[in-house]
């Protein structure tokens, strides 16, 4: 049974926030009003984590993400002048991406339920707890060199690049 207090009701208006949003990002044509329900739609993840009582995960979901939408706000004016006033539609093969991330979203489901629950039931707390580490933990993982500082450090070598890729592609447009 369902009960209802303060938690659950915060849970369904995030609910709202994150479907809401993520189906008016998919639905819309115009591209800034896609980055404002994809705001949305990350706030709403944002409260998910105060849920779980992860207030750093929620504090980095609130200034990285959607801080970065706010770059990408920026981004898309300057590289896409005429898309913001787009009325046409580009691709006519919806129902074959709405077939394949339907598909995927149940490949998806399978792959989160599968280890959380397993195939005999719910994990005990204890068995939960001692698999999720903790920030510090997370921290020295990205900066140890024998285990994630490499892929850290690959992946903004390449975000750097693509930012540059797109400021060299605005500026042959002119």
């Amino acid at each position: 049974m369902l009960e209802f207090n303060v938690q659950t009701l915060v849970f369904l208006v995030m609910t709202l926030f994150v479907l809401g949003g993520a189906l008016g990002v998919v639905t819309t044509r115009n591209l800034i009003h896609a980055t404002l329900y994809l705001v949305l739609s990350l706030f709403g993840v944002a409260g998910y984590f105060v849920l779980m009582s992860a207030p750093f995960l929620a504090a980095v979901q609130v200034l990285v993400y959607i801080g970065a939408i706010a770059i990408l706000i920026v981004f898309a004016v300057m590289l896409t002048r005429s898309m913001t006033r787009l009325r046409d539609l580009y691709n006519h093969q919806w129902a074959a991406s709405a077939i394949v991330s339907g598909l995927l979203f149940v490949l998806l489901a399978v792959g989160v339920i599968l280890p959380m629950w397993g195939v005999n039931g719910a994990q005990t707390p204890a068995e939960v707890s001692a698999v999720v580490a903790d920030t510090v933990e997370l921290g020295r993982a990205l900066v140890d060199r024998n285990q994630y500082v490499l892929p850290f450090e690959v992946a903004s070598l390449l975000l750097t690049a693509a930012m540059i890729g797109a400021i060299v592609l605005a500026r042959d447009d002119e």
